[in-house]
């Protein structure tokens, strides 16, 4: 078994950095980690698509510190509940996933994953499927289960709320996935959980089913999220999210293309650079430093992570040469178009075959008009030549004499 590291500096850190809350509190999760005691915690991941995600990997960070200190880490992998959809944050019930769609999509996960978490040696973080334990559950099991949580308490989400409001149908299944998660906990007989605060009502849960079902304190640690200036957080379902598998040259574009507003939020739960050194970097975006040098720096600190020192350097350099220096790709066809909206431009210059192609790239984050990034469909372009990109190779310059 191995030793914990109860060092208070390391501890005061881990509890602090990117952390919204902890429950019951943290200063009982504190005394419980400086007391030396090894506890086992797990963070859950349902593989609904097919790579993990920055704000996936914000959460295996954290899981990466515990793991650190010496604790028992659990990589669980939702492919049961991943069928079922969590319905959080969602207005709609989610459309249910086959198991064969699940199994193809987790088939990388722990791959990905392992660019942060240690799978080997002699703490190796353990990864576990729900299926193991959910799906062996009878109707019976599955009764007792439901009568641990009221409809009540149900009722009290925000997004149930909401729909009830609007009409919108709330489906047994979707009461039913706050207590497959929470269950979880007790399957595994952990001590803390750690997730995204979207997460909380879900976490809660697991925390009430251990006090009944296993008489046991189980802890709870929210992570902030990473959210783009309208409070939306980057991820699958906003199409603005930076998968782990892609390139270093794609996660460093896809940075530069954040919003100002996200810098010094990305800076603290997203790279390891000291929050006086992120301090340091606020002040001086208050007094009217260029905050793309900043989101430069970002870049390059993601990309270490996720890659390593040289790809970071290199795609550093990359993005210098095409964008800053205006290099840019060589031998660019120019085309000279009439109409000045983006979609119609997009069609007519041959970057993609057909306006709804056009409109799904742009909603993806995937176009950027001479080096911003454009989620607008209804976009249209100054008179004169821009430069457009869609993806990391493709581009086009166009002439637009007389819009419409």
């Amino acid at each position: 078994m191995s030793k914990t590291i109860i060092d208070e500096k390391q501890i005061d850190h881990l509890l602090s950095r990117g952390v919204e809350m902890v429950y019951p509190t943290r200063e009982e999760l504190k005394k419980k980690l400086m007391s030396g005691e090894r506890i086992k915690l797990y963070c859950g991941f349902d593989p609904t698509g097919p790579t993990l995600h920055i704000g996936h990997g914000n959460q295996i960070r954290k899981l990466a510190e515990f793991q650190a200190l010496g604790h028992e880490v659990v990589f669980l992998i939702g492919d049961f509940t991943a069928m079922i959809g969590d319905p959080t944050d969602k207005d709609a019930a989610r459309t249910q996933l086959t198991k064969k769609e699940v199994l193809a999509n987790l088939k990388n996960y722990k791959k990905q994953a392992s660019t942060i978490l240690d799978f080997k040696g002699k703490n190796a973080a353990k990864v576990e499927f729900n299926s193991k334990w959910l799906g062996k559950m009878n109707f019976e099991d599955v009764l007792e289960l439901a009568s641990k949580m009221t409809v009540q308490r149900m009722v009290e989400r925000d997004m149930f709320q909401k729909r009830l409001e609007d009409g919108k149908p709330i489906y047994i299944h979707e009461f039913m996935y706050p207590l497959m998660q929470g269950y979880d906990s007790v399957a595994m007989g952990v001590d803390l959980e750690i997730g995204g605060s979207d997460q909380t009502f879900n976490m809660l849960a697991g925390r009430d089913l251990m006090k009944s079902i296993s008489k046991k304190e189980k802890f709870v640690l929210t992570l902030r999220l990473l959210t783009d200036p309208t409070g939306k957080k980057m991820g699958k379902t906003e199409g603005n999210m930076i998968s782990l598998d892609q390139s270093a040259d794609e996660m460093f574009g896809k940075v530069m293309s954040w919003s100002d507003e996200m810098i010094l939020l990305a800076f603290e739960i997203c790279t390891d650079v000291s929050m006086e050194e992120i301090n340091k970097i606020g002040d001086q975006m208050k007094e009217g430093a260029n905050p793309r040098d900043f989101k430069l720096q970002l870049a390059q600190e993601m990309v270490k992570i996720y890659k390593n020192d040289k790809e970071a350097a290199q795609a550093q350099e990359n993005f210098i040469n095409l964008f800053q220096k205006k290099e840019g790709p060589e031998n660019v066809e120019s085309i000279k178009v009439e109409s000045n909206k983006l979609v119609d431009v997009m069609v007519e210059s041959g970057l993609v075959d057909s306006n709804s192609q056009a409109k799904r790239d742009i909603k993806q984050g995937g176009v950027k008009v001479n080096e911003k990034a454009i989620d607008d469909i209804n976009a249209e372009l100054d008179l004169g030549e821009s430069l457009i990109q869609k993806g990391k190779r493709h581009f086009v310059k166009v002439v637009i004499a007389n819009g419409k």
